[in-house]
């Protein structure tokens, strides 16, 4: 894989950083275009860096002069409009274009498990889900019209030590170590697989520059399936308490707040499984190593380690209220 040039607009949120750090250490010239902001995830010190908005044009051309690229891959692509400037932009210079999806673009509920990725793409709940699927086909019109050299990845749930999985991130952690109720939606048993970060870069990064993959989509997840009161109890028993679990149903919630309800009425609320095997096709050794107990223990030690993280949700904290008390009503 050496001797790739490969752009990553964006490259400092929870997915995409672990892929900068596994580029780099795969030997990849790898690029970062990002507007200059530093947060919480900085890029390797061994990526050259450029700063422009993104969605202007004239300053990404600017920013980039004219040199090509083995691969682009645009991490904050959300709409059609996105997508087309970015084929406006690459086109001629990119050996590759990938574009980050999402597996909630997957029909919604599935109609069959595992998921795969010949599984129909159709989200009636959730606005998000609905733009990628556009992103989605625009891209394939252009790969079948033109030529255009796309490759689609669709991520799951992927997280890192700086993000709890559940609605409200720390709020839900913090209302188990304070004996306060935390919500689960339905009745906890709706299967669910959560990705560590590092391990999507292990699937992720073998894909760029890889022939076999344009034109093609593929998804990138952990094989570890777990219920949803799993993964409370797995957050609650590395924080050294219980999970006092309460029940909702999904329409309850929505009712209570809509955007938490959108997420899980388009996406968390269904069990999901997925078959890695397509992407195990062109990368044979990939394995996820990092079960969800593992990142469990690392969310809570890096939230203990400056309770300045531990940041929690006064409004999602008095809806969790509510709705506990709906229901021992």
């Amino acid at each position: 894989m050496t001797g790739l040039r490969v752009l990553f607009i964006g490259g400092s949120g929870v997915i995409s950083s672990a892929c900068t750090q596994s580029a780099i250490e795969h030997g990849i010239d790898l690029w970062v275009l990002n507007r200059g902001k530093i947060g919480l995830r900085p890029p390797p010190p061994e990526a050259t860096v450029r700063h422009a908005d993104v969605r202007d044009p004239a300053e990404v051309r600017a920013a980039l002069g004219d040199v090509t690229f083995d691969a682009v891959v645009d991490w904050v692509a959300f709409t059609p409009e996105h997508v087309q400037a970015d084929i406006d932009l690459f086109r001629g210079r990119a050996g590759q274009y990938v574009f980050i999806s999402s597996a909630s673009a997957y029909q919604t509920p599935p109609a069959r498990l595992p998921v795969t990725e010949s599984t129909p793409l159709r989200n009636p709940f959730w606005r998000y889900s609905r733009d990628k699927i556009a992103c989605e086909d625009l891209l394939v019109r252009a790969y079948r019209e033109e030529g255009f050299p796309a490759t689609i990845v669709r991520p799951s749930h992927t997280y890192d030590q700086t993000r709890v999985p559940l609605e409200g991130g720390w709020t839900a952690v913090a209302r188990m170590r304070a004996g306060k109720p935390v919500v689960v939606h339905g009745d906890g048993t709706s299967l669910w697989t959560l990705t560590h970060h590092r391990d999507f870069a292990a699937g992720f990064v073998p894909l760029l520059g890889h022939p076999r993959t344009l034109g093609e989509a593929f998804h990138i997840t952990s094989d570890d399936v777990l219920t949803w009161d799993q993964i409370a109890g797995a957050l609650a028993a590395a924080a050294g308490c219980t999970a006092d679990i309460v029940h909702v149903t999904s329409e309850a919630i929505a009712a209570a707040d809509p955007e938490w309800g959108a997420g899980l009425l388009g996406d968390k609320a269904h069990s999901m499984v997925f078959d890695n095997g397509k992407l195990r096709s062109v990368v044979p050794g990939y394995r996820a190593v990092i079960p969800f107990e593992q990142g469990a223990r690392d969310i809570v030690a890096w939230h203990d380690g400056d309770p300045g993280r531990q940041r929690t949700d006064g409004r999602l904290d008095a809806v969790m209220d509510a709705l506990v008390a709906a229901h021992r009503r």
